[in-house]
């Protein structure tokens, strides 16, 4: 099993900035990719940006030049650097690792976190 745990939500103004934080843990020999979704309320989830293990990203576009994706310091860990966050980036945000395999050649699959709640509100 594997367990994403978030952290660095919370409320900031706008033009604000947060960093959140992603940690993967427990049966993981690879990872293909960690990303973050995120979802408003009555709103579908969306992408927000996702890493692969290699280091490619991918932003969605209302992100773009704000925000940025990085591997954190320990290992299978992922980080969001969001800047000039405005009142529309409100939404729970989700750590997404997709490609998750616990054995070298083990079935790979995806997994979610619970969510880290950022409000962006003056």
């Amino acid at each position: 099993q594997v367990q994403l745990l978030e952290s660095g939500g919370g409320l900031v103004q706008p033009g604000g900035s947060l960093r959140l934080s992603c940690a993967a843990s427990g049966s993981i020999f690879s990872i293909y990719a960690l990303g973050w979704y995120r979802q408003a309320p009555g709103k579908q989830r969306e992408l927000v940006a996702t890493r692969t293990s290699s280091g490619r990203t991918n932003y969605t576009e209302t992100v773009k030049g704000r925000f940025t994706i990085s591997r954190g310091n320990a290992k299978n860990t992922v980080a969001l650097q969001m800047n000039s966050l405005k009142p529309e980036d409100t939404a729970v945000y989700f750590c997404h690792a997709s490609g998750v395999i616990a054995t070298k050649w083990g079935e790979s699959y995806d997994y979610w976190g619970r969510g880290t709640q950022v409000t962006v509100s003056s």
